[in-house]
């Protein structure tokens, strides 16, 4: 990506000299303001303005009489968040660059503190859907972010490199790691399985914290690009860990011998690669990577022990109340189990889902 913009800027003169459909944003990240330059194709912005001929908008006062039009263009089209709060657009400048067939627009967003989280929205010129807009970020004067906007792809984000970054970034991973547990059906059926024999809670919270150890080895690995399983295969196995878990819920009544931390620390491995492919989705700060990962762990171990509370809690009371109820619950529980986990599997491995 990085070649193809550099072809792209360096080759200025054939470019505009067919008009192509890009644009280029430059977005300076500062302490108490974000800076940008926004260079835009003349017919472009004619097109949205109504000037006719576009070269027209070359004309240094007919460009900088456009300045209110172009504003009131950029607030339809060109949106920025900071840490969750929508600070207003300035249009500084409006420059024709001849040269290149386009007009130069600065662009200044004040900030009230140092940035964290920026959110950038951007679809410039909607009625062409090959338009596509190359987006530079740059922090202390260096470039740290290259990404594209297309029509596909209309929203970024980005945790700066600064302390109030990797605040942002803890914060959002550490809710991201809580969701995913209790939006994951797959990973609490598991956990419930595990939890199905009970236990003190000591026990309890030692097997999960067994699972979370474990799926912490595999998704650090996985997230730094140095085991990548197919995510098919990961599906299908986190699949067949539930069926595992539900026959060993039932053999241990046979045998009784419990074995389940180890089958938590077993299985947690391959739960890690499951983990990393829903990270990939929810898209990793490239300066705040470890931290990340760190505070997803912290919040998946947040929510799996809120799940251990509440389901410990109950059985424990329904063992006390109706102790024989408790021991059908036990067995009906794991039959569910192997049954979800084999509907998992044959449609994971038959039919892709």
């Amino acid at each position: 990506m990085a070649l193809l913009i550099v072809l792209l800027t360096q080759s200025t003169t054939p470019l505009f000299a067919h008009p192509a459909p890009y644009s280029y944003l430059d977005l300076r990240v500062g302490q108490y303001a974000i800076e940008a330059t926004l260079t835009a194709h003349t017919l472009d912005l004619a097109h949205e303005l109504n000037v006719t001929p576009a070269e027209a908008l070359l004309d240094p006062a007919l460009a900088a009489s456009k300045q209110a039009d172009l504003l009131n263009l950029l607030r339809a089209r060109l949106s920025l968040l900071v840490d969750g709060r929508a600070p207003a657009l300035e249009v500084l400048r409006v420059e024709p660059a001849p040269e290149r067939q386009a007009l130069t627009l600065q662009l200044r967003w004040a900030t009230s503190a140092a940035p964290g989280l920026l959110r950038v929205h951007c679809a410039l010129f909607p009625y062409d859907p090959q338009h596509q807009t190359f987006l530079n970020v740059y922090e202390a004067g260096a470039l740290v972010r290259q990404e594209v906007f297309s029509p596909n792809r209309g929203t970024i984000e980005h945790f700066t490199g600064s302390r109030q970054g990797t605040l942002a970034a803890i914060k959002r991973f550490i809710s991201n790691g809580v969701y995913h547990i209790f939006a994951g059906l797959d990973h609490i059926l598991f956990l419930v399985g595990l939890l199905l024999l009970g236990g003190s809670l000591r026990r309890l919270l030692f097997i999960v914290t067994a699972f979370t150890l474990a799926h912490s080895v595999t998704l650090t690995l996985a997230m730094l690009n140095v085991v990548n399983p197919p995510a098919r295969v990961i599906e299908a196995a986190i699949a067949l860990s539930i069926v595992y878990v539900g026959v060993d819920n039932l053999l241990v009544g046979a045998t009784g011998r419990d074995v389940r931390a180890w089958i938590a620390c077993f299985f947690g491995l391959v739960h890690g690669f499951g983990f990393a492919n829903v990270l990939r989705d929810f898209g990793l700060p490239r300066g705040a990577l470890g931290w990340s990962l760190f505070a997803f762990n912290v919040g998946v171990e947040i929510g799996q022990v809120c799940l251990v509370v509440i389901v410990a809690a109950l059985l424990a009371s329904l063992r006390q109340r109706y102790p024989a109820l408790a021991k059908r619950v036990v067995v009906c529980g794991s039959i569910g189990v192997i049954a979800a986990g084999s509907y998992w599997f044959i449609r994971r491995v038959f039919f892709g889902g």
